[in-house]
C-alpha cells in the first residue's frame, strides 16, 4: 500500500491559501513577503522531491501548477513523476502535454484504489479542498507542514470542519526556525 502524503504551507490558523502570490487573496503571498526567508527551513520540501513516485492534486491545483511547474528548474524532479488529478470536471483536452503522464480521477474511491497499487508516496501539493475530502475519508497518511507565524484569518484552511471523531496523529519530526516558522511532520494513527 502506497504512502499518501499531504504537504502544505499553512498559516498558524490553518490557512493554506495563495502561498506563492496566486491571485484572488487578500493576503496572496504571505510565505515570502511576510517571513524572512530562511533556506533551511524549506529542506523538506527538497525532500519530498525525491522521495515521492507521483503527485496527486485537485483540479484548481492542477490549473494553477501545470502552465509554470513543468518548466521551474525547482520543481525538475516532478516533471517525470507521474501526476494524478482528482476532478469530476477535467477532462483530457484540459491537460497539458509537458509535463509528463496525467491521469484523471473522478472519485475518492479512485485515489483509495491507487494507494493500493504497487509503488512509493504520493504527495499531495495545494489542493485545499481535496486535502479535506481525503482526510474525512481516512485516506491521508501523513501530513508534511511548514507552519508559518503568521494569522491570516478568513482563506482556504487544510483542516476540515466536519463533525467526525477525532483523528489522532503521532508527531515523527519537527524543527523550530529563527524566522519563526515550524516543520511539523505528523502519521495519521490508525
Amino acid at each position: 500500500m502506497r504512502t499518501l502524503i499531504s504537504t502544505a504551507f499553512v498559516s498558524l490558523d490553518g490557512v493554506v491559501e495563495a502561498p506563492g502570490g496566486e491571485p484572488g487573496y487578500r493576503n496572496s503571498g504571505w510565505t515570502f513577503k511576510d517571513v524572512e526567508f530562511l533556506p533551511e527551513a524549506y529542506e523538506l520540501k527538497g525532500r519530498e522531491q525525491k522521495e515521492a513516485t507521483a503527485l496527486l492534486m485537485g483540479r484548481v491545483s492542477y490549473e494553477a501548477f501545470s502552465p509554470v511547474w513543468p518548466d521551474m528548474e525547482e520543481f525538475a524532479d516532478y516533471k517525470v513523476l507521474p501526476k494524478y488529478v482528482v476532478s469530476t470536471t477535467l477532462t483530457e483536452d484540459d491537460l497539458v502535454s509537458n509535463w509528463n503522464e496525467t491521469t484523471i480521477l473522478r472519485s475518492l474511491d479512485e485515489v483509495a484504489a491507487l494507494k493500493e497499487t504497487e509503488g512509493g508516496p504520493i504527495i499531495v501539493h495545494g489542493s485545499a479542498a481535496l486535502n479535506r475530502n481525503l482526510s474525512d475519508a481516512g485516506l491521508i497518511d501523513r501530513y508534511h507542514l511548514l507552519v508559518f507565524p503568521l494569522l491570516l484569518g478568513a482563506g482556504k484552511r487544510l483542516f476540515s470542519t466536519t463533525d467526525k471523531d477525532t483523528q489522532k496523529l503521532k508527531l515523527v519530526e519537527h524543527e523550530v526556525y529563527a524566522n519563526g516558522m515550524q516543520k511539523q511532520v505528523f502519521d495519521v494513527v490508525r
